[in-house]
């Protein structure tokens, strides 16, 4: 029977360098971008793709007709996705994830996700491990040369529209309030009414930054596809690199919140998008130093005076 092919082929400068570096990162950059990529693949590729992501180590053992038995896949699938990840072939892919695995802590109760069982404590203690994993996998994730490129377009000084719906939203506003203490004009959309009524008036210069957790929400993809033809720069912040946004946009940021039981893709990606936000916000104060440093100091002068009043 004729298998379908394994992914869609990514742009290797979206995918590459994560995975180029993981070698030399202590925290898990390969099953991280894997996992980022699984919303992409199709059925035969996600198969082999969640066997990375549950145990790399496993995968590193096993030899290709093991790994076909395992995901239920031809190994010519399997020789696809390894490519699709930026491997010449599976023994590479197997000596990535030999040492991805390496550098990896034993496995603890705390990486499965929450149960009706567990106590407040045990909560807790899950919730701030997958945070803070989530905090780390982004910075393996969002590429140093995407941010440099989408902090130029934001410091050009043409408008700045932002888009996010939900939970995406807020990371959109959360961004907005951030740049107007600089001193940096921007306006943020929570609906895709007013994201494409905007979207439509930007032009050369302007720039059009879209914040969408699966990269395929209609309500951030439709402006975003005017904004693109209107000329505008656009960015987007996405948890997949794959997705239709990403290929969409001029500059792809992207973050590495993980699901759980009780924490669905607006809950997953909160966190890993803020680090994002951060990462930007904090670049775009420091190219334009004394601007933003002056904003701040007379911001915060106006808010103590206001609070103290």
């Amino acid at each position: 029977m004729h298998e379908e092919h394994a992914v869609t082929t990514p742009r290797p400068e979206r995918v590459g360098p994560g995975i180029a570096t993981a070698a030399g990162d202590t925290t898990d950059a390969l099953t991280a971008t894997v996992r980022g990529l699984l919303p992409s693949l199709t059925p035969a590729a996600a198969r082999i793709a969640s066997l990375i992501v549950e145990d790399p180590a496993q995968v590193a053992r096993s030899t290709i007709s093991e790994l076909s038995a395992l995901a239920g896949t031809s190994e010519s699938s399997i020789v696809r996705t390894a490519r699709a990840l930026g491997f010449a072939g599976y023994p590479e892919l197997r000596l990535a994830l030999a040492a991805s695995a390496a550098r990896q802590a034993p496995r603890s109760t705390l990486t499965s996700g929450i149960t009706p069982d567990d106590s407040v404590a045990e909560v807790v203690a899950k919730l701030v491990h997958t945070e803070s994993q989530a905090v780390l996998e982004t910075a393996t994730q969002l590429d140093a040369e995407q941010l440099a490129g989408a902090v130029a377009a934001i410091c050009g000084g043409g408008q700045l529209h932002i888009a996010g719906v939900g939970a995406s939203g807020l990371v959109a506003q959360d961004l907005q309030q951030k740049l107007a203490r600089i001193g940096r004009p921007c306006h943020a959309h929570g609906d895709s009414q007013s994201a494409l009524t905007s979207a439509v008036l930007l032009g050369e210069g302007d720039v059009f930054l879209a914040v969408s957790h699966s990269g395929e929400s209609r309500d951030v993809l439709a402006p975003l596809r005017r904004a693109a033809a209107q000329g505008a720069t656009t960015v987007v912040i996405t948890n997949h690199p794959l997705s239709t946004a990403a290929r969409l946009a001029d500059h792809v940021l992207v973050s590495a919140g993980r699901e759980t039981t009780f924490r669905p893709g607006a809950m997953a990606s909160r966190i890993s998008q803020l680090v994002v936000v951060d990462c930007l916000f904090v670049c775009v104060a420091q190219r334009t130093f004394d601007t933003s440093s002056r904003a701040l100091r007379v911001t915060h002068e106006a808010l103590e005076i206001d609070r103290k009043g």
